[in-house]
């Protein structure tokens, strides 16, 4: 389980998160929905200690990520706004890293990346270095890092942008398998088709706070539209400057 309470974090006299709370439970995949700079970004961050809360407490599975960050990363897997690949490794060196600091060795890092690897059949790519992959290939590569340890806790900031349709309809179904096993499933995106289809709880942000949550179809019961897009526009109180 995921959950922050009372996040706020500011940059200089910016306020990129004001107050929000907000809950993902195991076996549900929650999503954060939010026109650019509403604070989707910065919120992911501090759940996966690379910014640090200026208040508030965000926790995976109780755990504080703040004070215990190496207890809380062993039960989480993170696809982070910047991919952070190195040009010089292999796919497959990238996944034995991040795989050995997970603790997985010999037979049981082998079987990870063997299984890993087939969630987006990648195995042409495994002793490629990603010099010269095409975004959509590192997207992958990107994905399989998060997914090496089989965490129970995924944490996905737009995880299907520059992804093709069939590399897009894989991850669909692979989240939606790993929520039926119980797995926790956090993640931010622009495309509303993707957010109506596979999530189960939403949280719409604006301006750095919370502005409205439900299913789906609550939300649009709540801005009394018919779909999540016009719903989206009418919670957030603008259209102007939504990136769709």
């Amino acid at each position: 389980m995921i959950r922050i309470e009372h996040l706020c974090k500011r940059f200089g006299d910016v306020v990129a998160v004001d107050d929000l709370s907000l809950e993902a439970a195991d076996g549900r995949i929650t999503g954060l929905l939010g026109p650019n700079g509403a604070g989707k970004t910065t919120a992911l961050r501090t759940l996966y200690g690379l910014l640090k809360p200026d208040h508030g407490v965000v926790t995976i599975d109780g755990i504080n990520v703040t004070t215990q960050l190496v207890a809380a990363a062993e039960r989480m897997g993170v696809f982070p706004d910047t991919l952070g690949l190195y040009d010089r490794l292999t796919t497959r060196e990238h996944l034995e890293f991040y795989g050995g600091m997970h603790g997985l060795a010999g037979p049981d890092l082998a079987a990870a990346i063997e299984r890993t690897q087939s969630y987006f059949h990648i195995d042409n790519l495994l002793d490629r270095r990603c010099k010269g992959f095409s975004h959509g290939e590192k997207m992958k590569v990107a994905l399989s890092r998060a997914l090496i340890h089989h965490p129970q806790n995924l944490i996905l900031d737009e995880p299907t942008n520059g992804l093709d349709v069939m590399s897009i309809r894989l991850l669909r179904g692979l989240l939606t398998r790993l929520r039926d096993e119980g797995q926790c499933i956090l993640f931010s995106s622009h495309v509303m088709q993707e957010v109506s289809a596979l999530c189960d709880h939403i949280y719409i942000m604006a301006k750095g706070r919370l502005v409205a949550e439900g299913t789906p179809d609550e939300l649009c019961d709540m801005a009394q539209t018919q779909n999540l897009e016009e719903a989206f526009v009418q919670l957030i109180g603008t259209d102007e400057g939504i990136a769709l």
